[in-house]
């Protein structure tokens, strides 16, 4: 069913020619602390909602890894039914990779994150500390603060006086912002990777105005002592006819310099017909509601901010084709640049964005590998009824979103010991939930071959609550330890020196990854620089 691997052909493989998707499917607190840089994380219980979308080619060369303890051959058996059909297993774990002294990294994004470091080093892109910024408000100068950010992260914490802009919509909207030359720009985010991404966009784009990163972000912003603002909804001015227009040439001259080519929709077509043979991945990188108001058929929503940020929550298939959608241009474009520089060599922009394409409107869920297997669906009410009757009842919600708001009396589980946890509790019958309904559908089949009998909600979570029934926050009694989020700084709920602890740690750890990367296991970025 799956070969194994050793961690030298493996390190071989990952820095050969052909395409390849190290898949690590532990959960993502275990991988945050410790993986192959290379690695994309899909952990074991979330396989069949996102392999299809980050692997979509079946005949992928597919190396999983964990750290011993047998999630890789539980997934190699799930891929393998579903017709996965190069698959092997790394021999040993990550483990077995630091022995053969190669690198192990912590953190999540890390290549993006290291890439940032690396831009900053390599492009000595301009930045002011948060002292330097409190001292340009108090003073009153000529000055605009653009958060890089999605919006969900803004409205969490963002600086004083801050605007919205997330990455890749910093190029085409700016001149609205700052129609003023002689306005200086400030880029923020949460903490280094997207405010010097942002910045050095603009520089890039040649935009008139002086442009500085933030230097750290908000969180630099916190450890001065200075106070965020929060719940705030400040969104990006829309692009004039002037503004777009500009914005275009710009970016063009950017994605020329940086060699990002343009294919049409007849290559587009060509390379469909061949994905049986390539890995193509079409990621349309606009706002959210632009996307959601028509999209080509097939494509998947990566803001482009977001996709430089985060590349391998996007695509695991490492050399595969990607191709950009953006009618007007910028964001494609832009993006394309900075994934060029990331290692992505067939990055390409479809020129004529929407034009001949079927469309699609409204949200594109997470594609589903195979088919939803037929379980036990009940009302929101019925499930009430069968909770009072002393199921339990289990929400397998991502954990942090489960700590917001969650149908009460749900406790926390995950689907990968779901089972054994079950048991533990002496549960002989469950009802289940989640926010993606088909993750508890999935959850009841594995509960199948046991003799715990299993429903679940039909609607899932939002179900339950636009039923009118009660939602609670918090994380209660969960069924087991979360191990499913890698915490940021700020996601846990701390003291305040231990917050800022964290966060200093955080910083350190980001600056440090540039000298990291260069060790044997690492990565090396192609400079550009005039």
């Amino acid at each position: 069913m799956a070969r194994t691997i050793t961690a030298r052909e493996l390190n071989d493989a990952l820095y050969g020619t052909g395409e390849i998707a190290l898949v690590d499917v532990r959960p993502e607190a275990v991988f945050g602390a410790n993986h192959i840089l290379l690695a994309g994380n899909i952990p074991l219980g979330l396989l069949e909602l996102r392999i299809a979308d980050l692997v979509p080619r079946l005949s992928t060369a597919i190396v999983l890894c964990d750290g011993g303890e047998g999630l890789a051959e539980r997934a190699a058996a799930v891929l393998a039914r579903a017709g996965y059909s190069d698959l092997s297993i790394l021999e040993g774990g990550v483990n077995a990779w630091g022995a053969a002294g190669l690198e192990l990294f912590s953190g999540m994004y890390v290549p993006s994150k290291a890439f940032g470091e690396y831009v900053e080093h390599e492009y000595e892109t301009p930045s002011v500390s948060a002292e330097e910024l409190h001292q340009m408000m108090q003073r009153g100068e000529n000055m605009v603060v653009l958060d890089s950010r999605p919006m969900s992260e803004f409205t969490m914490m963002n600086i004083p006086t801050g605007i919205d802009m997330p990455g890749a919509e910093l190029v085409y909207r700016v001149q609205e912002a700052a129609p003023d030359p002689e306005t200086t720009v400030v880029v923020n985010c949460a903490g280094r990777t997207r405010s010097i991404i942002g910045a050095q966009s603009l520089i890039n784009a040649g935009i008139p105005n002086k442009v500085v990163a933030l230097r750290n972000g908000t969180m630099g912003w916190h450890l001065a002592g200075y106070q965020l603002e929060h719940g705030n909804v400040r969104t990006p001015p829309a692009a004039s006819p002037e503004g777009a227009a500009l914005a275009r040439r710009r970016a063009r001259a950017t994605a020329d310099r940086f060699g990002v080519r343009r294919v049409d929709g007849a290559t587009l077509d060509r390379w469909r017909s061949e994905s049986g043979e390539r890995t193509l991945y079409v990621l349309d990188v606009r706002t959210v509601e632009e996307f959601e108001a028509g999209h080509i058929a097939g494509s998947r929503h990566a803001p482009g901010g977001q996709l430089v940020q985060s590349t391998d929550s996007y695509m695991a298939t490492h050399r595969a084709r990607v191709v950009l959608v953006d009618p007007e241009m910028v964001r494609a474009d832009m993006s394309a640049s900075w994934l060029r520089q990331l290692g992505w060599q067939e990055v390409y922009v479809l020129e004529s964005g929407l034009d001949g394409q079927d469309l699609e409107e409204g949200p594109r869920p997470a594609a589903l590998l195979g088919a939803l297997p037929v379980v036990d669906l009940v009302s929101p009410q019925d499930a009430e009824r069968l909770v009072d009757g002393g199921a339990a009842f289990v929400d397998l919600t991502r954990s942090l979103d489960h700590r917001d708001n969650h149908p009460d009396g749900a406790r926390w589980g995950k689907r990968e010991s779901l089972a054994d946890d079950l048991l533990a509790i002496g549960a002989t019958g469950a009802v289940l939930t989640a926010a993606d309904s088909r993750l508890a559908v999935l959850a009841a089949a594995d509960l199948a071959d046991t003799d715990i009998r299993a429903a679940v909600i039909d609607g899932g979570s939002r179900a339950w609550e636009e039923s009118g029934l009660p939602m609670a926050a918090g994380m209660g009694a969960p069924v087991c330890a979360p191990d499913d989020v890698f915490m940021r700084p700020y996601d846990k709920d701390v003291e305040q020196a231990e917050l800022e602890r964290r966060m200093n740690a955080y910083l350190s750890w980001e600056v440090g990854l540039v000298e990291q990367i260069g060790r044997p296991g690492g990565i090396s970025f192609q400079s550009y620089k005039a």
